[in-house]
């Protein structure tokens, strides 16, 4: 069935906060930032998400089959009151712990407080100062807050193709729904990133059931005109799982992935948020791209209200989050993070590598987090990826898992290669490997 509309999304602060297109100043909803100016062509640091030859619109997002998950469970409210009146807010911790529809416009309680069962339904928040009364999804500043409560993004990037199909073709979110969502509700997972347009009702009940949320890949590849947004956005944009609408992937590194020069991207990407804007001012838009933007990419792209980040830095960001508190006051996420699970220098299967720096990386995003510091400039990340994908090695079988990557120069720990087949957290048939614990203990560690 569908659900009842997700609130007004309300943009506040921000330098020179504007509206695009009317000039009005600080106006709630699609408040954009004030700026133009001469676009540079960013060369991007470090190697970035390589991505595969030959796939036309993919990126580098992407899952497997839909292996039947067995696990069940997960984490209701941890920290807080599951609420249980009009506009009651699931608190902080696990997926679950609510109930839809349950309540006029918010989330009422599936699960008890600070132990809190779980749940069916609502997306949960976090732990921390709400609002009370807030309703739908508030970019204020650098922080995000869903109906009232800071929204820490515990994340994955989700691509479900099936084992021996292509990308994306193979794409079968209906089919992995349930099960996928089911193994991420259970280590606290609540937000998926996709990379193509997920618009299936039935796949979008699945996952906000387990408590987690969507950025949907709404304009991904550059062979298709802007306009298509609209549609895309239109079919779910009532449908209270959408979290926001993510435009390009690294895309200065690919250009939209039709090697459109970064002006171009950059033109075609605003294109499609002006229209997005048109039809919808209750999502924040984001654009995720290769490494840090440069000041001047950042004033001209006003429509964007959130910023996603693919970074693969070995075990540590480095400056990055130095960097981007310095350069700008928007809201920031890592799109991108993580470690595959293939060691290119012993030519062996490493997840304990693999472990490490999800447990590394996960915990240095959540020091320098908005919802749990004060002086925090990032939403949190959504790691690449769920599970591994079996076609992206062009030079490879689609029914096999190939071991062929690229070592550009700088990537993930520990062997800077990027073993494109080898990424999930869970394999292709949905058994977890030790990195889908070391996720799910950070995550039960936060505030």
């Amino acid at each position: 069935m569908r659900h009842a509309t997700v609130g007004l999304i309300v943009l506040l602060g921000g330098a020179g906060c504007t509206s695009e297109g009317d000039g009005s100043g600080g106006t709630a909803g699609a408040a954009a930032v004030a700026g133009a100016g001469a676009v540079a062509a960013d060369a991007g640091v470090g190697g970035g998400s390589a991505g595969t030859a030959g796939a036309a619109s993919g990126g580098k997002g992407g899952a497997a089959a839909s292996g039947g998950a067995s696990a069940s469970g997960g984490g209701g409210g941890k920290g807080g009151t599951a609420g249980g009146g009009a506009g009651g807010v699931a608190a902080a911790g696990g997926a679950g712990g609510a109930t839809a529809g349950a309540s006029t416009g918010g989330a009422s309680g599936g699960g008890a407080g600070a132990t809190g069962g779980a749940g069916s339904g609502g997306a949960a928040g976090d732990s921390g100062d709400c609002v009370n009364g807030e309703q739908g999804i508030v970019v204020e500043g650098r922080a995000l807050r869903v109906d009232g409560c800071p929204f820490h993004l515990r994340g994955v990037c989700w691509n479900p193709v099936e084992k021996g199909q292509n990308h994306p073709a193979g794409l079968d979110y209906p089919g992995a729904a349930p099960g996928d969502a089911t193994l991420m509700q259970a280590i606290g997972i609540n937000v998926v990133r996709t990379y193509e347009p997920l618009t299936n009702v039935t796949a979008l009940d699945a996952l906000y059931e387990r408590g987690i949320r969507v950025l949907m890949g709404a304009y991904v590849y550059g062979g298709d005109p802007a306009s298509v947004v609209t549609a895309r956005v239109e079919a779910v944009k009532d449908h209270p799982a959408i979290l926001g609408w993510v435009l390009g992937n690294e895309w200065n590194y690919n250009g939209l992935y039709t090697n459109l020069s970064h002006a171009d991207a950059l033109a075609r990407i605003n294109e499609a948020a002006a229209l997005i804007l048109a039809v919808d001012t209750s999502h924040p838009i984001v654009t995720v791209y290769g490494e840090l933007p440069s000041e001047e990419t950042l004033a001209a792209m006003p429509d964007i209200d959130i910023w996603g980040i693919n970074a693969y830095r070995g075990i540590t960001f480095g400056d990055l989050f130095s960097m981007w508190g310095a350069r700008s006051d928007k809201p920031m996420f890592l799109a991108e993070y993580g470690a595959d699970a293939y060691n290119a220098t012993t030519d062996m299967v490493d997840v304990e590598s693999q472990a490490m720096a999800t447990q590394a990386l996960t915990q240095e995003i959540a020091d320098h987090a908005v919802a749990f510091h004060a002086e925090g400039v990032a939403l949190g990340g959504t790691i690449f990826e769920w599970s591994d994908e079996w076609w992206k090695d062009s030079a490879g079988s689609l029914t096999v898992q190939d071991v062929g990557g690229i070592a550009p120069g700088g990537g993930p720990y520990p062997d800077s290669t990027f073993n494109e087949e080898w990424w999930g957290i869970v394999d292709i048939d949905r058994v977890p490997r030790p990195a889908y614990d070391a996720l799910g203990e950070v995550f039960a560690a936060l505030p």
